[in-house]
């Protein structure tokens, strides 16, 4: 083999070179243009195999290859045909290219370059289009997925479904390919500013108004994120209505021949009834502990972890609740667990076990089965008059992303779902699709965000009053009719878009106009909005609204058919090809499909497979997940071999293979399931996997030091944090793992509990309010608002409470010192309030100024809302 050029960890020529992405965002629609350039620098041809991941959302509408100067346009067509025309090209020597949806996800695809001979470039363009989500502070985000972590395949799903997808992947730092972006704005409302969790250069105006603008990424992007934009307009967003002209060469009453319209509805509801916030609700948190939540927020930083700060967010939430709600707590990684058997009233004793609990949560249950926890919430019945709500907090590195949007849909009409994607690579597919077919509203959080403040938002949006008996009515000329794409509206939230596609069959004028009301109940209150529209189509949108509409139907459709799966009928899956097809917009159920039949030499010879890595962040999950189904706790060798760009890749590799570790594994030690855990989520696996072998040996004198740690109450996360510090430091790839006797004394020193890091100022305040919205003077509240407790009683006026005393100062601490985390602490303010009302308490505004003084602070007794 001619070892030039890229290579892989498996020392494979890699003939990916680089990634070119240009992206064009009209309003709040993007246009994204990836170009993949190969070149075979090998003396053998060459078949490329790239897995990547996409918008979970995205309608691809193009593909095409460039080889020399002659260009090939791809079809879309039924997937088994596009699979057996590229068999069948490759076999008689011809180039072809595939490109092709996941069948468990649609954010995964899969695009083959066959017969690539010796000394040959190819260049590949994939289009796709996309409506950007509107954010809580009215950004637009668009991400660029750079990230596919391997995704968690639970036993036993997927059916018949197909194999799952194998994901060739390298730690971000050894991607052998280049990615270059660049981004160009445009809309009717100036571009105030674009911001990203990457470099980027300069903004550029392009005009006077400042209604278009371009940007670039900066050089030397490391793929240890994924790429994501957000875009801010000067104007608050308006509803909008976009009429496209149908495709000129398209038969009229099709989908394609037919003008469509886009409607953006941003309702507004009355601010009486958005004041108020309900008081009843059964509220399940449903938090993922799987290894890969083990990982840092902010891996430039590698701070804060992803399970550390969903407990802060969980102390938040849990002393947001409103009394007289009801509320539960599940955790899942290979197995579940719950706090409660079923959800408990909310009061204080419940409140102060739940944290308990909460407190000693870690990322430490293995995989990723989420859809076995959701089973069990939905097998429990509902309790009258408190509407649930269902919180999933996920690094969404799962495989069976359908089936589990199935079972949220199934079940959508008794419950709400917010979803909140965590960290880099979480599947769009699964956090947005959860959120929609339950009704609820998606979140992610990546790089530098604070969880926290997205989260407080979705528990505002579900103690608002749910929005129900939605309607939308059509008002069109005579002549004209519509057929609605989109599936029903079931939700809607304040300031939150909602989207309608929908498509125009007849004659009408040019000046002509149409109108659409959505009707809709809130708090027992009937409303309405109205959108009016003129019926002449927008210039220069091309066929984008059309495969929007289009990604619309083929989603609904696919979501119908796996629901009637089992069935005889084939009708569904018929209508998705063939909408799929006329629209040139892929399905799970087709493909692109391009073959050069030009009249060049057939390439001689056997293909060379060549899979072409994929970034993945280094988190507990990498092992084994899409890697070994069935085999789920082996080490998979070979990605904990390539796992830091500190270590000299090839000679690190070539160490470990002279260790005999194929029949090594970690159930081999036999310990507990904790200690398995902890010793698998080791952030320096390499070193681990040398070391299994040695730590084998002694699993006697293992297992009982790692029980009785747990035992007395030891943290399993803790446990081998020195061990970890031994195989870490195997700097040098020749140097040989500890001795058995010295890794066990690691575990001994840690038998300890670990020390506590400092905790956030406001989190410390927030941890002692009490469950009735109140605050207890003490020494600990003393403490977090930094002064002594003698100071504090000598400042209360002499008739007030001590707990009233006290709430006022947390109150005026948190507007004086905290007010930029206003929505992180908005809704527990709010209870105190309520307490503080409930008390009749006199000498209010005494107490106010009372301790202004003492906190130094010049807070208003109505900012404080008495």
């Amino acid at each position: 083999m001619n070892c030039c050029g890229l290579l892989t960890a498996q020392k494979e020529p890699v003939p990916l070179k680089s990634v070119e992405v240009e992206l064009e965002v009209r309003d709040h629609v993007a246009t994204v243009v990836s170009t993949l350039n190969y070149e075979n620098k090998e003396d053998k041809p060459l078949e490329a195999v790239f897995v990547f991941p996409l918008p979970g959302d995205a309608a691809v509408c193009h593909f095409s290859a460039t080889i020399g100067q002659r260009q090939i346009v791809a079809e879309v067509k039924e997937k088994q045909e596009a699979r057996e025309e590229y068999d069948d090209a490759l076999s008689s020597g011809q180039q072809a290219f595939l490109l092709e949806e996941s069948e468990q996800s649609p954010d995964i695809f899969s695009l083959s370059v066959g017969s690539l001979p010796p000394g040959e470039s190819a260049s590949i363009r994939l289009e796709y289009v996309t409506e950007l989500a509107v954010q809580a502070d009215d950004g637009l985000r668009f991400c660029l997925p750079a990230v596919l972590n391997p995704r968690y395949q639970p036993q036993g799903s997927g059916g018949s479904e197909g194999a799952s997808v194998q994901v060739t992947s390298v730690p971000a730092s050894l991607v052998p390919y280049s990615l270059s972006f660049s981004a160009r704005v445009s809309s009717p409302r100036p571009v105030s500013k674009v911001e990203s969790n990457c470099s980027l250069d300069p903004l550029q105006y392009l005009n006077p108004e400042q209604t278009q603008a371009t940007v670039k990424l900066a050089a030397g992007h490391k793929f240890d994120r994924d790429v994501e934009l957000l875009i801010y307009y000067k104007d608050a967003h308006q509803p909008t209505a976009v009429v496209e002209a149908g495709q000129a060469s398209a038969k009229p009453g099709t989908l394609m021949g037919d003008p469509v319209v886009m409607l953006s509805l941003y309702p507004e509801f009355p601010q009486a009834v958005m004041s108020s916030v309900a008081s009843c609700g059964e509220f399940v948190f449903l938090l993922d502990r799987s290894g890969s939540m083990d990982s840092p927020m902010d891996h430039s930083k590698r701070q804060e972890s992803r399970i550390g700060s969903a407990r802060d967010t969980l102390l938040l939430l849990l002393k947001s609740l409103p009394m007289g709600c009801y509320f539960n707590i599940y955790s899942f990684g290979s197995r579940f667990q719950h706090i409660f058997p079923k959800s408990v009233k909310y009061s204080q004793k419940t409140m102060k076990e739940s944290l308990k609990k909460v407190e000693e949560m870690g990322a430490d249950l293995g995989g990723t089965e989420i859809l076995e926890p959701l089973k069990h919430i939905y097998s429990q019945s509902c309790i009258p008059n408190q509407p649930r709500q269902l919180f999933v907090f996920t690094d969404g590195e799962v495989g069976n992303t359908k089936e589990v949007i199935s079972l949220v849909k199934k079940n959508s009409g008794s419950h709400r779902c917010f979803s909140f994607g965590i960290g880099e690579g979480a599947s769009s597919a699964l956090i947005n699709g959860l959120a929609k077919e339950g009704g609820g509203h998606a979140q992610f959080i990546t790089g530098t965000d604070r969880m926290q403040p997205k989260v407080m938002q979705s528990l505002r949006f579900a103690l608002q009053p749910a929005v129900v008996d939605i309607s939308v009515t059509w008002d069109l000329p005579k002549g004209v009719s519509v057929t609605v794409l989109s599936p029903p509206i079931t939700a809607l939230f304040q300031g939150q878009r909602s989207l309608i596609y929908a498509q125009l069959t007849g004659e009408s004028s040019k000046a002509a106009e149409g109108c659409v009301t959505v009707k809709y109940s809130l708090a027992g209150h009937p409303s309405q909005n109205q959108l009016h529209f003129s019926l002449k189509p927008a210039e220069d949108t091309g066929l984008t609204v059309h495969r929007l509409a289009a990604r619309t139907l083929i989603r609904s459709l696919e979501m119908e058919e796996r629901e009637r799966r089992g069935e005889q009928d084939k009708g569904v899956k018929k209508k998705v090809v063939e909408v799929s097809v006329q629209s040139g917009v892929s399905s799970v159920f087709t493909a692109f499909i391009a073959v050069n039949k030009g009249d060049g030499e057939a390439v001689q010879g056997p293909l060379v497979r060549r899979n072409v890595p994929t970034p993945r962040l280094m988190g507990c999950s990498t092992p084994s997940f899409m890697a070994t189904l069935g085999a789920r706790r082996s080490l998979n060798v070979s990605n904990y071999c390539d796992y830091s760009s500190k270590l000299e890749m090839l000679k690190y590799c070539d160490y470990s293979s002279r260790l005999d570790m194929r029949n090594s594994s970690l159930r081999s030690l036999s310990l507990d399931e904790d200690c398995y855990s902890a010793l698998q989520c080791d952030p320096e696996p390499c070193g681990a996997s040398r070391s299994i072998q040695t730590l084998s040996t002694s699993r006697a004198a293992a297992e009982p030091a790692c029980k009785s740690k747990l035992k007395s109450g030891g943290s399993t996360a803790g446990l081998f944090s020195n061990l970890r510090k031994k195989l870490g430091a195997l700097k040098n790839p020749h140097q040989m793992p500890p001795e058995p006797q010295d890794l066990l004394s690691s575990c001994n020193e840690d038998c300890t509990e670990p020390k506590q890091t400092p905790r956030d100022p406001l989190l410390q305040l927030v941890s002692l309010q009490k469950a009735s919205g109140c605050w207890v003077l003490d020494p600990a509240l003393a403490a977090a608002l930094g002064k002594t407790r003698k100071k504090v009683e000598k400042r209360k006026p002499s008739s007030v409470n001590q707990e009233v005393w006290a709430t006022i100062l947390a109150l005026i601490w948190l507007h004086g010192f905290k007010v930029d985390a206003q929505d992180e602490w908005q809704l527990l303010a709010m209870k105190a309030v309520s307490w503080l009302r409930a008390q009749n308490a006199s000498c209010v505004t005494e107490c106010v100024e009372a301790g202004n003084v003492l906190l130094g602070c010049n807070v208003k007794k109505d900012v404080l809302g008495l």
